[in-house]
Formats: C-alpha cells, sequence, structure tokens
C-alpha cells in the first residue's frame, strides 16, 4: 500500500459532506470526532493490543480517525506499514453498523471498500469475513403489547417487512456480550437519538440512553458518546438514566454545547447535545466545560449533582448564584404554577361559541387565537375561572434562554386557557397579578427557569428554582440583583445568558 493512497483516503471534508441526514441518526463530523478522540489518553494509540468498538456506526468516522492515530502511534513498534495497517483494521477496530447502507458508507470510508475482501481494500480480509470487522445484522424486535421488550419501539410504526428498515439495532436488542466475546478498552459512538412512540403528533422516545447503558455492561476502560442533553433535566422516559448518570463519579468529563448546531451544521436538536468521557478506574467531580460556537466560555471540576438538586445544572457560573439564590430558604414559584391541562381543554380546540351576547360566556386563550365557550361545557378547574391569573406559553422557544422571550397574559376574572398556556395563581387582585407579570418578565426569572428549561416546554417543573416574592409590589431586575446580593459578575452573567433587548411590554426592569 502506498504512502499516497492512506491520506487520500483519509480525507476529513468527506465525511463532513456527509454530516447530517436527519435530527434523530446525526452524522458526526470529523472535528468533532476528533475533539471526542482527544479526551482519550494518547498512548492507548500506541498499544497494538488497544481494542476500540463502535457500536453505532454510521459514517465509520470515529474507527476512521482512530485508524489514523494507531497508524502514527504504531510505526516504531509495527514499522512495515502494509503490515501495521492489516494489524489496525483487523485487531482492534470493531464496529456494529445501524442499518445496511451505514454498513456500506462505514466499510467504505475505513477500509476503502464497501466489501473488505476486495483488492481495493487496504486490508485485506478473506471471503468468510467479507464484511470486515463492521458488521450489519438485521435484527427483529421482539414484540409485546404492542411495544419492543427491547427499546420500547412502536410495532405499529416498526413492525415491518424484510424490504424494509426495522432500526431494532444489534446492539440494544441482544446480550452486548455475545456480540463479538472481546474486552474492548475503548466504546465510542454517535448513537441514534429516538423513535417513534406511537403517539399522537409524531410522539418520539429517546433511545441514545439504551445505547449508554449497554456500552456500561461491558465495562470498558472508556466510553465516550455524543448524546442529546435532554437527559439534564427532562426527557421522556429519562428519570432513571438521569439518575444513573449524575450519580456515576466515573464520568470524568462532559462538554456541553447548548446549541447543538455548533456541533453538527444545520441540524436542530431541541435542548444542545453533550459528549462525555466515563472512566472505568476514576472516581471524583466531572470536569464541565460549556461551549459557544467555536470557542470555549468555562471550565469547573464540579459534581454532576449539586446538593439538593434533581437535574443537572448545565453552565457553570449558574452554579453558585443558584446556591446563593436557594440560600434564602424561599417557597418555589411552582407552588402556584398548574398544569397544561388544568382547564382539560386541548391545544388544538377551536369550538368556540360565537354568540358573545349570550349569558355564561368564558373568555378563552388558545393557541394563536381567543373565543367564547359557555361556560357548562367546563368541566376542569371551574374554582378559578372568576379569579385573577396569569398565563404563560407551556412551549417556549428552544430552550435557550438568549432567545427564548416569555410572553405572560394577564387572565381576567372570566377566562380560561387550552393546554398552550400555564396558568399561575389564583391572585387576589388585577395589581397582584399585573406584579407577577413585572417578575416574570425579567432577566433574573427567566434566568431562573431556564437552569431547568433545556427544550421549548415550560411545565411546572422548571418554576422549582424560581424563588417565589411578595406580589403586593411590582418588581425590576435590579431590585432582585440587590435583594439577593449578587456581584457585578454574576449580574453580568445573567445579562448574558438571558436575552440582549426588552421586546415586551416595554418595562424599565432597571
Amino acid at each position: 500500500m502506498s504512502e499516497g493512497l492512506l491520506e487520500n483516503v483519509y480525507n476529513p471534508d468527506v465525511l463532513s459532506c456527509l454530516a447530517n441526514l436527519s435530527s434523530d441518526e446525526v452524522f458526526t463530523p470529523p472535528s468533532i470526532a476528533n475533539a471526542m478522540l482527544d479526551m482519550l489518553p494518547q498512548e492507548l494509540f500506541s498499544n497494538p493490543d488497544t481494542k476500540i468498538l463502535d457500536p453505532a456506526c454510521k459514517s465509520g468516522v470515529f474507527l476512521r480517525e482512530a485508524a489514523k492515530r494507531l497508524d502514527k502511534g504504531l510505526e516504531n513498534q509495527i514499522p512495515d506499514r502494509e503490515q501495521r495497517m492489516d494489524h489496525i483494521f483487523k485487531k482492534q477496530l470493531f464496529g456494529i453498523a445501524i442499518t445496511e447502507l451505514t454498513s456500506l458508507i462505514s466499510r467504505r470510508s475505513v477500509y476503502c471498500s464497501a466489501y473488505p475482501n476486495s483488492k481495493y481494500s487496504v486490508a485485506r480480509f478473506d471471503d468468510a469475513h467479507a464484511d470486515g470487522n463492521i458488521r450489519f445484522k438485521r435484527i427483529d424486535h421482539l414484540w409485546k403489547d404492542g411495544k419492543c421488550s427491547w427499546c420500547g419501539a412502536a410495532q405499529a410504526q416498526y413492525d415491518r417487512s424484510e424490504d424494509n428498515e426495522t432500526h431494532a439495532y444489534e446492539f440494544i436488542h441482544c446480550n452486548p456480550k455475545e456480540l463479538y466475546g472481546m474486552k474492548f478498552d475503548v466504546i465510542i459512538s454517535n448513537p441514534p437519538y429516538q423513535l417513534s412512540d406511537g403517539g399522537a403528533q409524531a410522539s418520539a422516545m429517546p433511545i441514545y440512553n439504551y445505547f449508554v447503558e449497554q456500552s456500561k455492561k461491558l465495562n470498558p476502560k472508556y466510553l465516550i458518546m455524543i448524546i442529546p442533553a435532554r437527559w439534564y433535566s427532562g426527557g421522556k422516559n429519562l428519570n432513571k438514566f438521569r439518575s444513573s448518570m449524575l450519580t456515576d463519579r466515573r464520568i470524568k468529563e462532559l462538554h456541553d454545547f447548548s446549541n447543538a448546531t455548533d456541533c453538527f451544521p444545520g441540524v436542530d436538536v431541541k435542548g444542545g447535545v453533550c459528549y462525555f468521557l466515563w472512566q472505568q478506574d476514576y472516581n471524583g467531580d466531572c470536569v464541565v466545560v460549556t461551549h459557544d460556537k467555536d470557542h470555549i466560555v468555562s471550565t469547573l471540576e464540579r459534581p454532576l449533582l449539586e446538593e439538593n438538586c434533581d437535574v443537572f445544572i448545565r453552565q457553570n457560573e449558574a452554579v453558585d448564584i443558584l446556591n446563593k439564590i436557594r440560600s434564602y430558604n424561599e417557597k418555589s414559584f411552582a407552588d402556584v404554577v398548574f398544569p397544561a391541562m388544568t382547564f382539560g381543554f386541548r391545544t388544538f380546540f377551536k369550538s368556540f361559541d360565537s354568540d358573545k351576547s349570550g349569558k355564561g360566556l368564558v373568555k378563552m386563550y388558545a393557541n394563536h387565537s381567543q373565543g367564547f365557550i359557555y361556560r357548562d361545557k367546563i368541566e376542569r378547574g371551574r374554582e378559578y375561572i372568576d379569579k385573577w391569573k396569569v398565563y404563560i406559553p407551556e412551549a417556549v422557544g428552544s430552550g435557550d434562554t438568549r432567545n427564548d422571550i416569555i410572553k405572560p397574559i394577564l387572565g381576567e376574572p372570566g377566562s380560561i386557557s387550552t393546554e398552550t398556556y400555564i396558568m399561575n395563581g389564583p391572585w387576589e387582585s388585577k395589581e397582584e397579578a399585573e406584579n407577577v407579570i413585572s417578575y416574570v418578565n425579567t432577566k433574573f426569572f427567566h434566568f431562573m427557569i431556564g437552569l431547568k428549561k433545556i427544550t421549548q416546554h415550560a411545565t411546572i417543573k422548571v418554576y422549582e428554582f424560581v424563588p417565589m416574592q411578595d406580589f403586593s409590589k411590582p418588581w425590576t431586575d435590579k431590585e432582585l440583583y440587590q435583594k439577593y446580593g449578587l456581584t457585578d459578575k454574576e449580574i453580568m452573567y445573567i445579562e448574558s445568558t438571558v436575552w440582549s433587548e426588552r421586546t415586551i411590554g416595554g418595562d424599565d426592569n432597571g
């Protein structure tokens, strides 16, 4: 094999161009793959016995970039380059593709041939191993009561003919120890993110957590994965996974990106993404690195789970601010926030009553509209109809407080809302409700909900860190900063992480 061939094969631009076909199965750019590999002790790439597995191969980028490092690291031990590459590809790099198509792409990018028993392969495998060490096996889901017992996929969506992909990924539909029958030093991957769960409105369930959990069962020396960041504080069926991750002292390093496009150009992953290093023999705090675009914002070694918290506080600078505010031991604003279905109407409700002069009509705030319905049609939350309330949209932006601006609505007596809005209250008077709105309009308020709100949804739990105030008076940011004794540096940080210009209300918030 000539020197020039390998350089031409390992062209990062090829996989950069592939880098993203969907937001469920996102292809990893080479730059991110290398940043993840950089977290490993580099002496691994000078060890001819190091074994690396990607259990969710899409483009083969992790194995390809690892091969480049091994090629250089093993120069002295295996001087002949052809023998060296043959050893690396046959003895050190292993992959499990997620689809038949990605198996072909991965083998092509790693071996220079979709079938590495051909003469074009940089490492020639015999005909009995035509897939090399990057395998794909079509797996069927194990159906029970309409769901897959392994991954929870909906039978209605994924019970398919042999001509179609089942998305029953081999690595999470078996005992992983039976796959290759060997001990891996490194498991590194960008697994599929979600599958439809058969619910309404394209409802989906996370699946990346299964890849993390299966990998830990293999007990490698090092585990590195890039996954959505929604697990920090939310996500369907992620409570157990979140708890296990936040209490796992083997997570040595975590890189956080609130904007997924900083990792995957052109791909929107709500809540951002993160990649982490899990080390088998490590027991300690985690180095948390916060990224914004192409630079590092902050680095701090700290526990993933702060005392008396049930979520991960993703901003390093926010930890001290939160602890300072919590030291006041005030009640939570979440105590006055109600579920989205308080009045029992779904967000798509449009069946308004047209007789606005009729007796007993109640005003309804709905999705991008307002209307009236007869009082006797309201079966839930009737005790709040004639109270003063404040309505806040249940879905706001993307979870990025720099762009998400809450626009509260004064809920007068004789009004209700659909689940488009979250109600807080009830309040004793119009003045009190307006004072609540002044608080909601502050950057302080937005910052505090942003500690838990990492997607567009603003359910009750995102208000848990927001302290309750005395609403006999209105509030400004200046008053709140003074009340909690925030330093100029802390104030500047809050101001930098929340919208920079007022676009609601026109109030002077200090």
